[in-house]
């Protein structure tokens, strides 16, 4: 009976260590999915919230109040982004030349 008393006692030690190292597994899962993940999350919920009418409604005026603003200014686009959006325009107005050929 002495012989499988420590077979039992090592056995315990080990079910008390893995059970120990399973539960530091799934809060170190959990944190990081919370540091990670979850501040993504709150983009999906606004998109998700636009399938009510009234979140429509607020965002839609959100977007106007910005194009007002916008419409404000005096220069809408930096000279270099005018200069990068003309060179684009002229390369797309030669390739849909191309295509009408």
């Amino acid at each position: 009976m002495d012989a499988k008393n420590p077979k039992s006692e090592n056995l315990k030690v080990f079910f008390i260590k893995l059970i120990s190292i399973f539960i530091a597994v799934i809060i170190l899962i959990n944190v990081l999915f919370n540091l990670i993940i979850a501040d993504k999350m709150k983009y999906f919920d606004v998109l998700f919230s636009l399938t009510d009418l009234e979140n429509r409604k607020v965002y839609g005026e959100k977007v106007r109040d910005d194009l007002k603003e916008i419409l404000k200014k005096d220069e809408i686009i930096k000279k270099e982004d005018k200069i990068l959006l003309y060179n684009l325009y002229k390369k797309l107005k030669s390739e849909f030349k191309e295509i009408e050929r």
